[in-house]
């Protein structure tokens, strides 16, 4: 919910007792994680997650990271780590008949000259074909960093804002996307900072504009069949989509707390702005 990625580093000379044993740590010292008296936990590290930094230094030493699963001092995992609390949803899903829940995210984000202030690198719109700046720079290494990590791009685009930019990736399995859009926050702050300037995915930063926020498109599949299409219906959805398209209707506000948890989500959740405004079909 605070939506700050932790972290420590470690030598390659400790590379393999972490993956065999696991880094412990104080999970007192992270809001939301354990009480002081029991505060010992243990990082796992996912070595499906491997992968070389390529901000980082590129000659002799390189730099690589890994994502971590959170367990118990018992080797259990930890129920607050969200990487586990999403293994167990999908687990429910396979349970009900499903073979993959897909996840496309499309996350926005402004560039600003620096963090103290909102100067934009350009004027353009939505779409707009800028010239050769800052920005398409920007962007256009980003976009090479995050296929260096393995992040599949499928385009990007100037979008509704003054300096406001859109890289999509292409659609994953939930698990998979989950880590990707951690990383990719972390690649577009990196490169942005690199070029000399400052990224924020703040929902709200320029009072008048379009504010950011991470349109998601969903599937449920069974194999390789989407479970939300029907040809028959008039709007070619299955039963199965309305009835998931209900619940998270239902549940909206609720899911609120987890998707605009900051007072500044609320100054863009306003109508004029293609931000979602009612609950409602549409």
């Amino acid at each position: 919910v605070l939506g700050q990625v932790k972290s420590f580093t470690i030598t390659d000379s400790e590379l393999e007792a972490a993956l065999e044993n696991g880094m412990g740590f104080d999970g007192s010292s992270i809001t939301g994680y354990q009480d002081i008296e029991e505060s010992d936990m243990v990082a796992m590290p996912d070595p499906s997650t491997f992968r070389i930094v390529p901000w980082g230094p590129q000659e002799k030493k390189k730099a690589a990271r890994m994502i971590c699963d959170i367990l118990t001092p018992e080797r259990k995992p930890y129920e607050g780590d969200p990487r586990y609390v999403l293994r167990r949803a999908l687990e429910r899903m396979k349970k009900m008949g499903f073979d993959h829940y897909y996840l496309g995210p499309e996350l926005e984000y402004f560039y600003f000259k620096d963090s103290q202030v909102t100067e934009v690198l350009d004027k353009g719109g939505y779409f707009d074909l800028t010239t050769l700046d800052v920005a398409s720079d920007l962007r256009r290494d980003t976009i090479l960093s995050l296929e260096a990590m393995g992040i599949p791009v499928e385009y990007s685009h100037h979008e509704v804002g003054p300096s406001q930019h859109e890289i999509d990736m292409r659609y994953a399995d939930a698990l998979d996307m989950a880590d990707y859009v951690t990383t990719y926050k972390i690649v577009v702050k990196e490169i942005a900072q690199k070029h000399g300037v400052y990224a924020t995915f703040m929902p709200k930063p320029l009072f008048g504009e379009a504010g950011s926020g991470m349109h998601t498109h969903q599937s449920l599949f069974k194999v390789d069949k989407n479970a939300f299409f029907s040809k028959d219906d008039k709007y070619h959805l299955s039963d199965t989509a309305k009835k998931f398209i209900a619940g998270q209707l239902q549940h909206a506000r609720e899911m609120s707390s987890m998707f605009a948890q900051w007072v500044n989500s609320y100054k863009r959740l306003v109508p004029g702005y293609e931000a979602p405004v009612y609950i409602a079909w549409s």
